[in-house]
């Protein structure tokens, strides 16, 4: 590639109505304390299991990975597809004996722990399993090639055994609010339809809890190893990235959305590459953002003022790239540098990050 290091920069804003998308261990909505007061919080794990959720639905041409205890099953369903004359149990056999030797170690037919694996990695165990390859050092081998593009993205731990891990070439930030939020709760009734005339009273009494927010949120991608995980295939990384951008910005994790029907998008979009380092823009946010005709155009003035501060520190965008709801948010010229204008939409913006990436490539 022309640079030797290039960062993919993702910052949005997006307003959540009344909700509970990620929650705690008692179901209230996740929080965290910055600049002095609560924040509403979507962890970065919700959200990433949103986003491989939508490479999975939207990526065409992608496969993506498993995560799961049962891998056994996974390749032993593979070997089976390719090889119509083993029985179930012969494959089983044969599937055991090669996870094994590959050293991941079974119980009752299943990982000790979660394990996440690729569709052309576990082909690839399949055939090494109807061939009876035994030799450890090139099952292992098998286990680490050819990763499926989220977990190159997201990465892989495994902790019995650290040769399988695969470090993730991007970083997903916790989303929080650029305002103080206070948890409400919303009490409700159920009242049973079969119920006699004279029983007035309720079937089921609950509560639920829920905030509202303007999120700030933000993701990054090591692109020059995202590349190398890539084979050094500069369209396959262009398309990817196009996805990652387009995942990060259509997902929503899923808690609760049957209650509160939750479907926003982002109010402002904001893309950035790089070619020093990451830089989240969080800290427009540690003054926390006094409503006044809401919180969105506060926050989004923020980001943009943010991005010309860190500009004393590092080097100036190689590219950048923006979409607001509201044309009246666009900085004055001079004010923010990105390439575009404001008539273009989303596809337009994905076409001229593809177009400038793979020039950068």
């Amino acid at each position: 590639m022309k640079n030797n290091r290039l960062f993919l920069d993702i910052h949005a804003i997006q307003i959540l109505p009344p909700s509970n998308v990620n929650r705690d261990d008692t179901g209230s909505p996740k929080t965290a304390r910055f600049g002095g007061v609560t924040r509403a919080r979507v962890s970065s794990q919700a959200w990433k299991k949103a986003m491989r959720d939508y490479f999975r639905d939207f990526g065409s041409g992608f496969q993506v990975g498993v995560r799961t205890l049962k891998v056994l099953d996974y390749v032993v369903a593979k070997m089976l597809e390719k090889d119509a004359l083993l029985t179930e149990e012969v494959a089983k056999k044969k599937a055991e004996d090669v996870l094994k030797a590959a050293g991941l170690k079974l119980k009752d037919g299943k990982l000790s722990a979660l394990f996440f694996l690729g569709a052309q990695q576990a082909d690839a165990l399949a055939d090494a399993a109807i061939s009876g390859e035994k030799d450890k050092a090139k099952l292992s081998k098998l286990l680490k090639a050819n990763p499926e593009i989220d977990i190159a993205l997201f990465g892989r731990m495994l902790a019995d055994d650290p040769t399988k891990n695969e470090d993730a070439s991007s970083q997903v930030a916790h989303a929080i609010s650029t305002h103080e939020v206070q948890t409400e709760y919303d009490y409700f009734i159920a009242k049973d339809d079969l119920a006699s005339d004279d029983n007035a009273g309720a079937a089921m009494i609950e509560t639920n809890e829920f905030n509202s927010s303007t999120l700030y949120r933000y993701a990054n991608v090591a692109v020059h190893e995202f590349l190398r995980q890539m084979k050094d295939d500069k369209e396959l990384t262009a398309r990817a990235l196009r996805l990652y951008i387009e995942a990060f910005t259509k997902s929503m994790p899923s808690g609760k959305c049957n209650s509160y029907a939750n479907q926003t998008l982002p109010q402002a979009l904001l893309v950035i590459l790089r070619d020093d380092r990451p830089i989240s823009f969080v800290g427009a946010y540690e003054n926390a953002v006094k409503a006044k005709n809401g919180y969105t155009e506060e926050s989004v003035r923020r980001l943009f003022s943010e991005e010309k501060r860190a500009d004393k520190f590092v080097h100036k965008p190689v590219a950048s790239f923006c979409l607001l709801a509201d044309d009246t948010w666009y900085p004055s010229e001079g004010e923010a540098v990105f390439t575009g204008n404001k008539e273009k939409g989303m596809t337009e913006l994905l076409d001229d990050f593809s177009n400038q990436l793979v020039a950068l490539l």
